[in-house]
């Protein structure tokens, strides 16, 4: 605090006191907002000096090799956010790029290759994989910034963009199964073939939906085992996720340089709207909070998800993520929390955004992302060609419709049209890192959840139309 006191001549009064003094100190400080913003002179990692960094990376890596890397979520928590600050800060190195998304694309695939060529120690590999899967880091993450991106949203944005939503999404995937079923049909490769084993699994918003009860029902069809089937839809899945992440970095690129049409990006506002623009903007975001506030959210944020978890053991026909966002949502329309609390919810999103996106990008990477998947697909053109051809669809025909129906293209694009074909939570993630537009995450897990569904149902209609 000294050193910030020096900076703008602060006087030191009690912080947690005057939270709103502490926010006006860190704009004129113009301090990193968290951990995956570069420091202007690249000087620290992490928030750290980078001979302070060395050292407690040096801890970690010594503990892997000899084997003594503790388990759960402290030692998930060490390798992630190390590795993943440092990968942020390598990305933030080179200009012009790091604004398509060059750090998160660092975070999600450079773990996964350095699993591949046999770099990373086995004990890391072990530990960050048990901490995202067993320990649930993922649902924390996801959980923290549903909860807070609904409570924090405008309830006129949710009023009058969420039955609006469903016409994008409906139709993104009614296209491009049909489209790039066609492209199928012309090139040889097969109509029904091209849907099923590509469009689908793709357009399914993740292997839970996707690729896993895909390969099931196409084993009971055919007599095959569903490995045989396994393969080619996580090849397609994976795929998918990277063109996913690098179209949405470009989407962002582009519209930080150029409005090409009115209304072709929002700069993360979901909604072109006229007349009372300010109920439907997203308030600005806050960079700090009281502990006691953090806690408020912590656990509305937790009861939440226990709700939702609780309401899909019963009614399975909705994800619990998809519950969980029902009944945030329900819970904002009709004013039914103190606004102090709803803001307390807000500002744990923010926290667990600011400070843990790149430690859950790297979790996801060495967790879910094989390499020897992806180079095993690139030896088939024609079905690398099917896979970027449905995102591209996916992707252009949600912007297009949405921004038909007032939405702003590059925001449409994203979500629903590209969140839809990642790999489900965790693609969306790093999709909407990639965009910058991690407020997105309700509409985005809402499109995975909801149109995943509706994916499933319609692959369960057209299954017996798959070639024996």
């Amino acid at each position: 605090m000294s050193k910030i006191n020096q900076d703008v001549n602060f006087p030191g009064q009690d912080m947690d006191r005057d939270p709103e003094a502490l926010e006006q100190l860190i704009q004129k400080a113009q301090l990193p907002k968290g951990a995956h913003h570069s420091n202007p002179r690249h000087t620290a990692i992490t928030g750290m000096p980078i001979w302070l960094y060395a050292i407690l990376a040096a801890v970690v890596l010594i503990a892997a090799l000899t084997e003594k890397l503790p388990g759960g979520m402290l030692g998930g928590f060490a390798v992630a956010m190390l590795l993943g600050g440092l990968l942020i800060w390598l990305g933030n190195l080179f200009p012009v790029v790091r604004d398509f998304g060059l750090p998160t694309v660092l975070c999600t695939f450079v773990p996964a290759v350095l699993i591949f060529f046999g770099l990373m120690p086995e004990a890391m590999t072990v530990v960050v994989t048990e901490f995202v899967t067993t320990h649930g880091f993922l649902d924390f993450f996801v959980a923290a910034v549903i909860a807070g991106s609904i409570l924090g949203a405008p309830r006129a944005l949710l009023i009058k963009a969420g039955p609006r939503f469903a016409i994008p999404l409906i139709s993104c995937i009614l296209l491009a199964f049909t489209l790039t079923g066609v492209l199928g049909a012309l090139s040889g490769y097969g109509f029904w073939t091209a849907v099923l084993t590509v469009a689908a699994p793709v357009m399914a918003g993740g292997l839970g939906l996707g690729a896993v009860p895909m390969s099931e029902m196409y084993s009971a069809h055919t007599g095959q085992d569903s490995s045989v089937f396994m393969g080619d839809l996580m090849s397609a899945v994976v795929i998918a996720n990277i063109f996913c992440i690098l179209i949405a970095g470009v989407l962002n690129g582009m519209g930080k340089r150029k409005q090409l049409f009115v209304g072709f990006s929002g700069n993360g506002e979901l909604m072109r709207v006229k007349g009372k623009r300010q109920e439907l903007v997203t308030p600005p975001k806050r960079t700090v909070a009281s502990f006691l506030t953090l806690g408020k959210g912590l656990a509305l944020t937790a009861v939440l998800f226990v709700l939702g978890e609780l309401l899909g053991a019963y009614f399975e026909v909705l994800h619990p993520y998809a519950w969980m966002i029902i009944a945030a949502a329900s819970l904002k329309i009709f004013g039914l929390l103190p606004k102090d609390l709803e803001e307390a919810t807000t500002d744990w999103g923010e926290m667990v955004t600011a400070v843990m996106v790149p430690a859950l990008l790297v979790g996801v990477s060495i967790s879910f992302i094989d390499i020897n998947e992806v180079l095993g697909s690139l030896g088939d053109p024609m079905f690398m060609v099917l896979v970027v051809f449905t995102v591209i669809i996916a992707g252009l025909s949600a912007g297009f419709i949405g921004w038909l129906l007032k939405f702003n293209f590059v925001e449409a694009a994203i979500t629903p049209g590209l969140v839809m074909a990642d790999t489900g939570g965790s693609g969306d993630v790093s999709v909407l890192s990639a965009a910058e537009r991690m407020h997105l995450m309700p509409f985005a897990a809402l499109s995975t959840r909801i149109g995943g569904a509706f994916v499933l149902f319609l692959t369960t209609l057209l299954v017996p139309f798959l070639p024996l």
